[in-house]
């Protein structure tokens, strides 16, 4: 990332009233040169020096006379792009620093912008360093709070309507598992990913979103709502038999119930083949979906 605009290597000194002179354009120099010579360190220490002052410069008072505003107003766009440097920076080096530094110098990226768009980009590399550190548990609080920023990032979605499905918080696991199938399908493939990787990658998160929210739906007895939810998460998730096998248990139960409030025998025998397919998967729903799909089947029959 290049800068456009010449710099004004005395930036500061006509505004850092009480404060040392810093000299901008030399410390974004300095930053350049850490950020090419892969020193996590001095990329750290010079980002949060560097966009200080560039913070500075842009809060900065606007001055009176015509041409001294010019020059201001110069100034100030010239810190702007600087500022935008230091977060490209913090960023660029996380991505080739060891696990400890990277998430180092994402955890100093947040505090420094915490609507900076690589955080957007980076969320799901940061939760895969943070892992890495042994440090997962602090993956939900972070997402927690970087919602508020980015309310439509699909990765920080994915988190939290995890967290909460199984902390069995159905209202709030239906809600984002609902939003996370909207952002999924909405967000543009990123750069540095293939389209195909990019497509996986879409169709797991509205797979996983589909099936927690269904699931949430079922827990609650939203019976209607569930088996909209889970039909539309079955082609999604075939490639997952821990969540296959349970989507399909579900959608015997849903139906069932939907086929004796509306007195359909035909859902229940739809039930009856979800239960037959659910047992043909194992895990622990497998036996109780045997007796499910004889009892259905046999209902829907009329004996």
């Amino acid at each position: 990332m290049k800068l456009g605009v010449v710099a004004f290597t005395f930036l500061l000194s006509g505004w850092a009233q009480g404060v040392e002179p810093v000299d901008m354009d030399s410390s974004y120099q300095n930053l350049q040169k850490a950020v090419a010579d892969k020193d996590a360190a001095q990329v750290k220490k010079l980002a949060v020096e560097t966009n200080q002052a560039a913070r500075a410069v842009i809060a900065s008072p606007a001055p009176t006379g015509d041409a001294e505003k010019d020059t201001w107003t110069k100034q100030v766009a010239y810190a702007k792009e600087v500022a935008a440097y230091t977060e490209f920076a913090l960023y660029n080096a996380s991505t080739q620093a060891k696990a400890e530094d990277a998430v180092d110098l994402l955890g100093t990226l947040e505090k420094e912008n915490p609507k900076s768009k690589y955080l957007d980009e980076g969320y799901l590399y940061y939760f895969k360093v943070l892992t890495e550190t042994g440090q997962a548990a602090k993956i939900p609080a972070i997402a927690e709070k970087a919602i508020a920023n980015f309310p439509g990032n699909d990765d920080l979605l994915l988190i939290l309507c995890t967290s909460a499905f199984e902390h069995k918080q159905y209202d709030r696991a239906a809600t984002l598992g609902t939003r996370l199938v909207a952002a999924a399908s909405k967000r543009p493939k990123p750069e540095g990913i293939s389209g195909a990787e990019w497509e996986k990658k879409k169709n797991t998160e509205l797979g996983q979103g589909y099936y927690m929210a269904g699931m949430s739906h079922a827990g609650k007895n939203q019976f209607t709502l569930a088996n909209k939810e889970l039909r539309s998460a079955l082609p999604l998730i075939q490639s997952t038999p821990t969540i296959h096998g349970a989507a399909l248990f579900e959608l015997g139960v849903v139906n069932y119930q939907i086929g004796k409030m509306t007195l359909n025998k035909g859902q229940i025998a739809e039930a009856a083949k979800f239960s037959e397919q659910a047992a043909a998967i194992s895990g622990p729903w497998q036996d109780q979906a045997k007796r499910n799909a004889q009892l259905m089947l046999a209902e829907a029959k009329g004996r």
